[in-house]
């Protein structure tokens, strides 16, 4: 079949499928895209003569890529979403959001266009002059943040690439960003490509089996074990692992904390449910972590957040079984690697522990404080401030309105912390954080993914007004595809993550207020901006709706439940009212001289904190094991 490049790449794709657990979908069912001169010719012609690749118009390159990668996130990776950018600025934009993708582990296409590759026409419009090579672009700064990365220089190079590039956009254990980047002359350049290239393809993705010994291994150490405790990563819900997971708690009695991207893999009133671990952990989780005397790590990459800075686990023999389906956050923490599938592996260990079971002594402190843990969350949903609303408030009334099926969307700033400890996930995949990469603008382009993946439920973006600032206009594309979402948007004058950050490291919130110069200290302490989000989100095309109590807050999310139409809920919030920590840190360094009195004192509290730390080696218990094993 003789096409061009670019009609040959998008016929391809409407012809793959995925099958998982034996339901098959198509596994590209769209592409969003910007044109520009060095795409429009090539993928756009394409896209508009095969419309089964449905085409979204989007506003900036970044935010698709997040659209993109929620969208797969949401459907558990069995789909995905292409964007295809013109060459130079609309290309590079896309790399944040590449990054984010390949770090945690979520499959996008990134089809950018690239320079002319017979060169005679060079330097082209937006193209970047190398003088040590000619054939480096900019590109090429795809290279790090892409799982797989290609450049077809000509037509018959696609078909290879297209295989290679399915390989990884379907591996479990591998996948990410992958990137094609197609000169703007090769992308419409014809080649009589084979018909195979074109027929209907069924990608099965795979449930690799954990090896037999290893999991044995593992049960042993369970069942020596008197206080573990299992860690549920993003990997338990990319799995569908939620049932056994709770099978397997609720027969050993084991707890379960859960990181950022585990969340909602119990839902917060289980029974064995710790809720969130690590810096941004609840003060339950966080004293069961401490006394562990062993650790079960499924389906997570262990990052500084869910070690509080490797200071979470203070037992002296304190071991590590690392489930996981990546061999490269198997091994970490010098564990037992159990390389293979959460849901199946789970499954399989849950059998080789037969009746074993935590004592009850174990089992009542849990009870106990994961009630005092509920509890706090209560009064901290009732909590109120000096002026504006408190955040822990806001969270509280979207949660209590929300219906269990809705999902919650957020990703930088303040807010993941408080969600992580306070909102009360009641269903699987209800809770939707970008905090691998924690991009700010992921909000409402990650939104939007969610809702094209599930548009039954309603979805809930809770951004800050630093975040939102950075990537509003998605907003324009919820209006033009139909696709609504409730936007919470809270504004508290600036910076207020980091300005707290700022604050403990005796910076005094540095930089991290919106007001304007001061003339007289020639600082940025002078007037509030006179900044109307309000304004700018009805700008857009949304419904806004502002409120300035917890009343109308609620009054207001009822109001944007009932409407049809994206809907952006103004609340102002106090700066000062923080949910703090409990029982846990992160490690960011102060300086370690300053004349400044503030910071002297974070130091030494940083020192102090700091002997904390350690490096998780294999406690007694686990190297005998491996010791008994290589002696068997």
């Amino acid at each position: 079949m003789r096409l061009t490049m670019a009609q040959a790449l998008v016929h391809f794709l409407t012809r793959q499928y995925s099958e998982h657990d034996g339901v098959e979908r198509r596994f590209v069912p769209g592409c969003f895209g910007i044109f520009g001169h060095g795409n429009l010719a090539g993928v756009g012609q394409a896209l508009q003569q095969y419309p089964e690749l449905t085409y979204y118009q989007s506003r900036n390159e970044q935010a698709m890529v997040h659209t993109a990668a929620a969208f797969a996130k949401h459907q558990r990776r069995t789909q995905i979403l292409a964007c295809t950018t013109s060459v130079g600025p609309g290309a590079t934009n896309m790399i944040t959001g590449a990054a984010g993708a390949t770090i945690n582990c979520v499959p996008v296409l990134l089809l950018p266009a690239d320079t002319f590759a017979r060169r005679n026409v060079a330097p082209v419009l937006q193209q970047l002059e190398i003088p040590s090579s000619m054939d480096l672009t900019v590109n090429d700064c795809f290279r790090p943040v892409s799982r797989y990365f290609d450049r077809i220089q000509r037509p018959d190079q696609l078909p290879s690439a297209l295989m290679e590039a399915m390989r990884v956009l379907l591996s479990p254990a591998d996948t990410g960003a992958v990137t094609l980047c197609l000169p703007q002359d090769v992308q419409t350049e014809s080649y009589d490509y084979p018909d195979q290239l074109f027929e209907k393809r069924v990608w099965a993705i795979p449930r690799a089996r954990a090896d037999r010994r290893s999991l044995e291994q593992a049960a042993r150490l369970i069942r020596k074990a008197r206080r573990p405790l299992l860690v549920a990563g993003g990997g338990v819900l990319y799995s569908a692992a939620e049932g056994a997971l709770a099978e397997l708690a609720e027969r050993t009695g084991i707890p379960v904390g859960e990181t950022q991207a585990g969340k909602g893999s119990l839902t917060y009133d289980h029974a064995c449910a710790l809720g969130a671990i690590g810096a941004t952990g609840t003060r339950a989780t966080n004293l069961v972590a401490r006394e562990a005397d062993l650790v079960i790590g499924v389906g997570t990459r262990w990052s500084d957040f869910t070690t509080a800075s490797k200071s979470a686990f203070q037992h002296p023999e304190v071991g590590f079984i690392n489930l996981n389906v990546a061999e490269v956050d198997a091994f970490k923490h010098a564990a037992l690697a159990v390389v293979g599938d959460a849901r199946e592996s789970l499954s399989e260990l849950g059998a080789l522990l037969g009746d074993y079971r935590v004592e009850e002594s174990y089992r009542a402190r849990v009870r106990q404080l994961a009630a005092e843990w509920d509890r706090t969350v209560s009064q901290l949903y009732e909590a109120s401030a000096p002026e504006g609303l408190a955040q822990s408030a806001v969270v509280g009334a979207v949660n209590r309105l929300s219906r269990p099926q809705d999902v919650l969307v957020c990703a930088a700033g303040s807010l993941p912390g408080d969600l992580h400890k306070l909102w009360r996930t009641r269903e699987a995949r209800g809770y939707h954080m970008e905090y691998g990469y924690s991009c700010m603008g992921y909000e409402i382009a990650g939104g939007l993914g969610v809702k094209l993946a599930d548009p039954e439920r309603e979805v809930y973006v809770m951004v800050g007004d630093g975040s939102y600032l950075m990537m509003a206009q998605e907003l324009v594309t919820s209006v033009q595809e139909g696709l609504k979402l409730i936007v919470v948007l809270l504004d508290n004058g600036g910076f207020a993550s980091i300005g707290g950050l700022s604050e403990s490291v005796g910076s005094q919130g540095f930089g991290t207020f919106y007001r304007a110069r001061n003339p007289a200290s020639g600082q940025l302490d002078g007037e509030s901006l006179p900044v109307d989000l309000e304004a700018n989100a009805r700008s857009l095309g949304a419904l806004t709706l502002s409120v300035r109590n917890l009343k109308e807050l609620e009054q207001a999310l009822q109001q944007a439940r009932a409407s049809t139409r994206t809907t952006v809920i103004f609340v102002p919030t106090h700066r000062d009212t923080r949910v703090g920590g409990f029982e846990s840190w992160w490690d960011v360094p102060v300086a370690e001289v300053s004349s400044m009195e503030s910071v002297q004192q974070a130091r030494a509290e940083y020192e102090v904190k700091r002997k904390k730390q350690r490096d998780y080696l294999s406690g007694p218990a686990l190297e005998t094991e491996v010791a008994l094993e290589s002696a068997g």
